[in-house]
Formats: C-alpha cells, sequence, structure tokens
C-alpha cells in the first residue's frame, strides 16, 4: 500500500531565507498527526507543498506524493496534480470561504471538480450533491445555517463549514494549516473533534499544524516538530520530551509543558468530542 505522503529532500526558499531544508517525512493512511512548531519554523510552507501550493527550489531533488502519485519533483508541479489535488482538502485558519454566498455554495465548492462549470455558474446543483452537503453540514452540527451567507457565521461555525466542504469532496488526505488559532477554546475542541472524527470514521489522513501543545496531546497520536524548516522530532506525542519543547519554543516552553501534561491525562478526549 503506498504511503498517503512521501516526501525527499523538500527545500524551499522565499529569496534567501530558506523555509525547509531537506525535510523527509512518511506519513501512513488513516495517520493523525500534529505538526508543531513556533512561527516562522516552516509548518505551513510544508502543508502547501504538499498541496502544490508551493513549488519546491527549483534544480533541488526535492519530491513530494501523495496517495503514490507525484505532486512534485525538482522544484515543477506534476502534469496531473489536479487529479491528486481532488483527494486532498486544505483546511485554513481564516477558513477561505465566501462571505457573501450562502454555507451550502460555499460546502458546495467541494464537489466542483465532479460538476460541469455551468451548474455552479447558474447556482443549479444536482439532488445528490445538495443531498451529500446537507449531510456534511449535519455531521458538524450547522445544517440550520445551511442558506445563511457565510459572514453571519461565527468562526467556529466557519471552520465548521470548511470541515463539511472537505466531507463533500470526499477528501482522503486531510491538511488543516492552523485550523484552531483564531478560535476560543470551546470551538477549538469541537473542531478537533470533528476533524479526528473524520480521521476515525472515514478513515481519513490528517496533518494538521498547531502551536497548541495540548491539543496535539489530546487529538494526535505522533507529532512531527520542526525548527527552523528542518524537523527536529518525529515520533509518538506522549514521548515528546520537555528539552524538545523548549528547544521548539523558548521562554514559552514551560507554559506548553504544563498544558500537554494536563492534557495527557484525558486519552482522545471524550469530553471534548462532546462539547
Amino acid at each position: 500500500m503506498p504511503k498517503a505522503i512521501e516526501v525527499s529532500n523538500l527545500r524551499k526558499h522565499f529569496g534567501a531565507k530558506p523555509a525547509l531544508h531537506n525535510v523527509s517525512l512518511s506519513v501512513r493512511p488513516g495517520e493523525m498527526v500534529a505538526l508543531l512548531g513556533a512561527s516562522g519554523s516552516g509548518k505551513s510552507t510544508l502543508l502547501r507543498a504538499l498541496a502544490g501550493l508551493h513549488v519546491a527550489d527549483a534544480g533541488s531533488e526535492s519530491r513530494v506524493e501523495v496517495l503514490g502519485a507525484t505532486v512534485q519533483a525538482g522544484g515543477r508541479l506534476a502534469p496531473h496534480v489536479r487529479r491528486t489535488r481532488a483527494k486532498v482538502a486544505m483546511i485554513f485558519q481564516q477558513f477561505n470561504l465566501v462571505d457573501r454566498l450562502p454555507v451550502m455554495t460555499n460546502v458546495l465548492a467541494g464537489a466542483l471538480y465532479r460538476m460541469p462549470a455551468w451548474r455552479w455558474a447558474l447556482g443549479r446543483f444536482p439532488a445528490d450533491e445538495l443531498a451529500r452537503a446537507h449531510a456534511a453540514l449535519t455531521r458538524v452540527g450547522i445544517e440550520a445555517c445551511a442558506w445563511q451567507r457565510a459572514s453571519t457565521l461565527s468562526g467556529g461555525q466557519q471552520q465548521r463549514a470548511a470541515i463539511s466542504r472537505a466531507v463533500v469532496q470526499g477528501a482522503q488526505v486531510i491538511l488543516a494549516d492552523e485550523p484552531i488559532a483564531s478560535l476560543d477554546p470551546t470551538s477549538s475542541r469541537r473542531v478537533m473533534s470533528l476533524l479526528a472524527e473524520l480521521n476515525r470514521e472515514l478513515n481519513a489522513t490528517v496533518l494538521v499544524s498547531l502551536h497548541q501543545v495540548d491539543y496535539a496531546f489530546a487529538f494526535c497520536p505522533r507529532t512531527v516538530a520542526l525548527r527552523h524548516g528542518e524537523i527536529v522530532y518525529d515520533g509518538p506525542t506522549r514521548a515528546l520530551s520537555k528539552q524538545r519543547l523548549r528547544e521548539l519554543y523558548d521562554s514559552q516552553a514551560d507554559e506548553l509543558i504544563e498544558a500537554g501534561e494536563r492534557a495527557a491525562d484525558f486519552d482522545a478526549a471524550p469530553e471534548l468530542q462532546a462539547a
């Protein structure tokens, strides 16, 4: 069985500034993995490279494969990268919804690759796609908001709409870039619980970047930690040492360690999943 994600020697510079330095990573199908690191550690750049939104340095030996298909190699996107992207959902910190459109329409964007463009342009969606979108909204608990403008939703509700879009897409890999960074604690727990549910019930591979160590301990069995564009830890979250956390977060480490130790007391946080 091919790996869900396979990265080899990924290098990326923005001008003269290095963002990723020879990063190699493998993720098995069905894993839920946390990406930890301070701002500027390379988490977002890595996720965007996996989705083909950033390309590696030209002429490098970098290679990215997702679900057994090449996304990019040597700093060039693969010719058929769109086919792979159809199986990969990207969830962003700022939700990436179209504010003026109804929530339902935003969620149906996940089905765009299955529909002719004229249906989207005219807003004439097939009944089965509408049913799929409604079911996805029901799964995340915001079906009552289906025909509201996206701008009327709270931040937590907008992120749940973004997760619904990934469900409608039928994504086999979900890349979540700081999905709870701008949310309150209650909404953060709900969003992480939903991602864990998709991982568990739909066998989706989830790679989620986080600043919050306690959520990594609560929801992600494996953690990959980055510092200055390099992987400094890759292993079981519960085995993540205080020294590694201090290397990652410097002065913030002690506070994060205490949060992580508290979170380690609840396995997969059943009370969080009810939040």
